[in-house]
C-alpha cells in the first residue's frame, strides 16, 4: 500500500528514531508535521514546537498541524526518554515524574488529541521498547513507562476495534541514537559504552520497520514488531566482542 499523498504527525521529530521516520515518510511522498522542543532540528515539511508533557503546548501543536495538513493519516508517537541507570531505592521522584509524563502521559495525550482528526484508513504507531516486555536491572521508571505504552496500545486496539484505524507498537532493543546521552545526562563516554562491542540497530532500520507496518494492505494490522540487534536477546543479555 503506497503512502503518496498521505499526511502524518511525528512527535520527537528532532532526533533519533523520530527524525529517521520523518525522513522515511518524506521519501514516500507523505506530508509530515513534526513536533519537538528543538524545532530548528526538525526536517519535516511542517516543523512546530511541541512539549508532550505540557497540555497547552500539545493542544497548540495539534491545532496548528491539523490546520496545515487538513487531516491526519498517520500518527507516530516517538517522543520519549530515560533518565539514569540506578536501583529503585536510588531513583528520584523528579526523574520518575519526567519519564512517566513524557513516555506515558504525553503519548496518551497526543493520541487523544489527534484521534478526532485521524481519517478512516489511518494508522497510529507507538514507539515501544523491549523494556516493556521484560524487565532488566536499574531501569525501573523507564521499564514501567514502556510496559504502560504496550498496555495502552492494546487497550487502544480494543477501543478502536470496528473502526478503520490500525494500531501498531514497535518495540526496539539497543538503537544507537542520542537516547543514551540523555539517559546518562550528557556523559558521552557512558553513552558510547552502551553500544561498544556489538553492532546496534540504527534509527533508519527502525524506521524501515515502521514503514513495513504502514504499508501493509488496509485489512492487515501488524499489532507489534520487536526488533533487536542479533547480539542482544533481552534488555539484560548482550554478547559483546572483547577488544
Amino acid at each position: 500500500m503506497g503512502l503518496e499523498g498521505k499526511t502524518a504527525i511525528v512527535t520527537g521529530a528532532s532526533s533519533g528514531i523520530g527524525a529517521a521516520v520523518v525522513r522515511s515518510l518524506l521519501a514516500e511522498g507523505v506530508r509530515v508535521a513534526g513536533g519537538a522542543r528543538r524545532v530548528d532540528r526538525i526536517e519535516a515539511a511542517v516543523a512546530l514546537p511541541l512539549d508532550v508533557t505540557d497540555q497547552a503546548s500539545s493542544e497548540r501543536f495539534v491545532a496548528a498541524a491539523v490546520a496545515e495538513l487538513g487531516a491526519i493519516d498517520i500518527l507516530f508517537n516517538s517522543a520519549g526518554l530515560a533518565l539514569g541507570r540506578v536501583p529503585v531505592d536510588e531513583s528520584t521522584e523528579e526523574d520518575e515524574r519526567v519519564v512517566l509524563e513524557t513516555n506515558v502521559v504525553g503519548l496518551m495525550r497526543m493520541t487523544r488529541l489527534c484521534l478526532p482528526h485521524i481519517r478512516d484508513g489511518g494508522h497510529i504507531v507507538n514507539m515501544g521498547s523491549i523494556a516493556g516486555r521484560q524487565a532488566y536491572p536499574n531501569g525501573s521508571a523507564y521499564i514501567a513507562s514502556k510496559f504502560a505504552v504496550r498496555g495502552y496500545t492494546y487497550a487502544l486496539r480494543e477501543d478502536l476495534l470496528g473502526r478503520p484505524i490500525r494500531i501498531t507498537t514497535v518495540d526496539a532493543g539497543l538503537v544507537e541514537t542520542e537516547f543514551s546521552v540523555v539517559r546518562f545526562r550528557g556523559d558521552e563516554e557512558a553513552a558510547r559504552a552502551v553500544y561498544e562491542g556489538l553492532e546496534p540497530v540504527t534509527a533508519d532500520e527502525v524506521a524501515d520497520c515502521v514503514l513495513f507496518a504502514l504499508t501493509r494492505p488496509p485489512h492487515v494490522n501488524v499489532d507489534e514488531i520487536v526488533v533487536k540487534a542479533l547480539a542482544q536477546s533481552s534488555g539484560a543479555r548482550i554478547v559483546r566482542e572483547q577488544p
